[in-house]
């Protein structure tokens, strides 16, 4: 209930900024609440600490980003044009928000470890998307069939994951999105079905 108010995703929006600016430990709760215009008192009706803050906004961020990718691989056919909707609108969707970009490549790895158990729940949603794409591929022959599907998904979000890290750490000199063909030509080739 609480998430359709507009308040709330106000607060979200100033904890991107205010963590990617500042770091999650430098964030302090009264710099988001300065940033989304609000009381500071104001963030505890929402959230019970920069925690909740932060596992939120992931979680928020995360569903927003899952629609996205899930609308841009519908009409995909076949598993390589579906992967390669995916990498793009990942990367696109990243290179478009740096702040955000900021935090899932490098706040968002700085945690303990019960927030890290938090945030992975998070990610499965994504991990089900690229599941899909993987058994889509498998199941048309598109994939080898001896591929190990675990290993696969890793492999995915890893490269992907991997990419957007690096060009965090080289603060965006490059674009991102022109590493969506060489990205999509190594994992297709990588599981492609040579038999077939």
């Amino acid at each position: 209930m609480k998430q359709t108010k507009p308040k709330y995703m106000q607060i979200i929006d100033a904890a991107v900024i205010v963590i990617a600016e500042n770091g999650y430990h430098q964030a302090q709760v009264s710099k988001i609440a300065k940033q989304a215009g609000v009381a500071d008192g104001t963030i505890y009706l929402y959230f019970k600490n920069k925690e909740d803050i932060l596992v939120s906004m992931f979680r928020e961020k995360m569903g927003e980003f899952i629609e996205k990718i899930e609308a841009e691989i519908k009409s995909e056919t076949t598993a390589s044009n579906k992967l390669y909707a995916l990498i793009k609108t990942h990367f696109s969707l990243l290179a478009a928000d740096h702040h955000m970009a900021i935090v899932t490549q490098l706040e968002l790895r700085q945690s303990n470890k019960e927030l890290r158990l938090r945030i992975n729940e998070v990610l499965k949603g994504y991990f089900n998307v690229i599941d899909h794409i993987i058994k889509t591929g498998m199941d048309s022959g598109e994939f080898n069939p001896i591929i190990n599907h675990r290993i696969a998904r890793q492999m995915i979000f890893g490269t992907i994951d991997e990419v957007v890290t690096t060009w965090v750490m080289n603060e965006q000199k490059y674009e991102l999105e022109k590493q969506v063909d060489p990205v999509h030509a190594l994992i297709v080739n990588g599981f492609a079905n040579k038999n077939k």
